[in-house]
């Protein structure tokens, strides 16, 4: 629980900042699934790596279970192409962290947090 926080700020060149703004905006839509519906990275990046790297280069991206499906444009996203249970993203988290693990030795450890009812 935060409670308080302070910042301090340096005075910068107002049309500086914008500009370096609209360029961090367009690098994230170029290099990740923005418009599409998904909780975000689904793997925390291994120390010395990167989840997407390792992700793609076990062949991944496009891999589907159900409506769920490893973004084709970032590997570290899985997106709901529309009507994916709940069921189908962990069976496919599931799937990629097993194969991600087999094909580089690596296991990879959820971003996401999920709840589950009790009961």
């Amino acid at each position: 629980l935060v409670t308080r926080v302070a910042f301090r700020l340096a005075p910068g060149d107002p049309a500086v900042l914008r500009a370096t703004i609209e360029r961090h905006v367009a690098e994230r839509k170029r290099t990740q699934p923005v418009s599409a519906r998904s909780a975000g990275c689904a793997f925390k990046n291994p120390p010395g790596d990167s989840a997407g790297r390792l992700v793609d280069a076990a062949g991944l991206k496009g891999l589907a279970r159900g409506a769920a499906q490893v973004s084709t444009l970032h590997g570290n996203f899985v997106v709901n192409r529309g009507g994916a249970a709940a069921s189908d993203v962990l069976s496919l988290i599931a799937e990629v962290k097993r194969r991600v693990l087999e094909s580089s030795g690596v296991a990879l450890e959820d971003e996401i947090v999920v709840w589950r009812r009790i009961g």
